[in-house]
């Protein structure tokens, strides 16, 4: 029995070192493939055929999961094309596969230089510092994460500074807000004040009006004595007085004074007439 189980145990471990040989040579195999295909990928994009380029990179990619150079270079070539997003996602495929600190440097240092594209500088320090961990020599990598450090502070003050401007307009803008408020209320107290006081010379007017018409009611007493007086004195004039003569008596006196006038002057101007010589002749 325990030959047996020994001439199992050694059949389960060639079994077992057979199958990761098999193993070790299917990787082997297909690296071997990823990386022709990776030179390929190299020479159409040294070719600027950026298309054959990518499909042959996704072509190693797909080979082997080892071959850390294949995303590491499409993602430069995504990189010097603009797509940034894409090519963050290959560097970080390619840190992910890489076996060498070297490789695992370059990966995350052009992690922080699409991070510094974006302008996320928080993730660009992180990434930068994840790449000296790798290889502190790099003097590229630190100039770069000093620079991120710098830009990185610079927004931070200006958002600060921005928050503080927003804060302090919020602040006044509460302040008006409270100024109007405050307007208001003694808006309305002074209306009241001259509500109530517009009442009190109201009621004033009112009792000075009434006093005014009391005064003219006496005036108009007054005045009317004296001309029921002067109605007295008009009618004693109209009536005759003793030892005077009426007025109808007076008329006809002027009168008869002016018929005489008037006579004596139609003589004076008849003689008038007469006394005038007419020229009917010529003088010479």
């Amino acid at each position: 029995m325990n030959k047996i189980s020994t001439v199992l145990l050694l059949l389960f471990v060639c079994l077992s070192s057979f199958a990761q040989e098999v193993d070790e040579k299917e990787k082997e195999k297909a690296l071997r493939s990823s990386t022709n295909y990776t030179w390929d990928a190299n020479k159409a994009l040294s070719d600027d055929n950026f298309i054959a380029a990518e499909v042959d990179y996704r072509k190693a990619i797909s080979k082997s999961a080892d071959n850390s150079a294949a995303p590491y270079n499409l993602g430069n070539a995504y990189y010097e094309n603009e797509t940034y997003n894409e090519a963050f996602g290959r560097f970080k495929e390619a840190g992910e596969a890489s076996t060498s600190k070297a490789d695992k440097h370059k990966a995350y240092h052009n992690m922080g230089n699409v991070f510094m594209k974006r302008k996320d500088y928080a993730k660009a320090v992180e990434a930068y510092k994840e790449a000296l961990r790798n290889d502190s020599t790099d003097e590229e990598t630190r100039y770069n994460l000093a620079l991120a450090k710098e830009l990185l502070k610079k927004d931070q003050d200006e958002n600060k500074q921005d928050q503080d401007d927003k804060d302090k307009d919020k602040d006044q803008d509460e302040n008006k807000d409270e100024d109007k408020k405050d307007e208001g209320e003694n808006e309305d107290k002074k209306d009241q004040g001259e509500d109530g006081d517009k009442g009190d010379e109201g009621d004033k007017n009112e009792d000075k009006k009434d006093d005014n018409k009391d005064g003219e009611g006496d005036k108009s007493d007054q005045k009317k004595k004296p001309e029921q007086g002067e109605g007295e004195k008009e009618q004693e004039q109209k009536q005759p007085r003793p030892n005077q003569l009426s007025k109808q008596q007076v008329d006809n006196l002027l009168r008869a004074m002016q018929n005489a006038e008037k006579k004596v002057q139609d003589k004076i101007d008849a003689k008038k007439v007469q006394g005038v010589k007419v020229k009917n002749e010529k003088d010479w």
